[in-house]
């Protein structure tokens, strides 16, 4: 009788091209709709005002932020898929748990860290409804990760690969802050999408980039950061009047 355990992803998950757009699909109940990723804040402080500034922000933030992210979520993909494919869950939350508290240290802003980890909580929490034959796998990463860390373990879950994980991520970083501009700014939403579609290139590229360090120690991963991000994360959870949560 062929195996159908739920830590067989392959056997009990949507076809692996169904998988990724499900992960990638804004419209996942999984929080994200609810962030700008700190847009709302750069316009506040005059930092972002254009068309223009919205797509060197993006672009800022995927060859920064994104390319964190997108590292640690190829490698918590490739500490997930081991263990599934090992068939020994145990040692699973011990392994992401580091992976966690190296991408916290890269994390200055308590406020972006409490974000990522309510993403990622509201993530597992959902993948584990949407995709119950999966519940073990899910159980076994642990409840409290920073959002990246929990698209690992997800992609991992679904049957997708290190590279998979990342690309979800690095897009994820630069589409749900062009979203939120259109609301922001009542910009044309054809123009957040032309800037995005600007980005396919580096986005390729650093995907790339982070799948290599699937495997790498999680001291070496990538630390790139985005002061600014940090001080208007900061800012934004004391703001008062906002539309998002971040």
């Amino acid at each position: 009788m062929p195996d159908a355990s739920p830590t067989s992803p392959a056997r009990s998950t949507p076809p692996r091209s169904a998988a990724l757009l499900l992960l990638a699909d804004g419209r996942l109940p999984a929080g994200g709709y609810a962030h700008s990723a700190g847009l709302e804040q750069a316009i506040v402080q005059g930092w972002v005002r254009t068309e223009e500034d919205i797509a060197e922000y993006l672009r800022g933030r995927i060859h920064t932020t994104g390319l964190v992210s997108g590292s640690f979520a190829a490698a918590a993909q490739h500490r997930t898929a081991a263990a599934i494919a090992g068939g020994d869950l145990d040692g699973l939350r011990d392994e992401l748990g580091v992976l966690d508290a190296e991408l916290i240290a890269r994390t200055p802003s308590p406020a972006l860290r409490k974000v990522g980890q309510d993403l990622g909580r509201m993530l597992l929490r959902a993948m584990t409804s949407i995709a119950p034959e999966q519940a073990p796998v899910l159980a076994a990463a642990g409840r409290v990760l920073q959002q990246p860390i929990a698209y690992g373990v997800v992609a991992a879950a679904l049957g997708l690969e290190a590279r998979d994980a990342a690309s979800v991520v690095l897009y994820e970083s630069a589409a749900g802050p062009a979203v939120a501009a259109v609301k922001l700014m009542s910009i044309d939403p054809f123009a957040t999408h032309r800037c995005l579609a600007a980005l396919a290139g580096d986005l390729d590229a650093l995907t790339d980039r982070a799948a290599t360090h699937a495997s790498a120690d999680p001291r070496d991963l990538p630390g790139d950061t985005a002061p600014l991000s940090d001080l208007a994360a900061e800012m934004h959870s004391r703001h008062d009047q906002r539309l998002f949560a971040s």
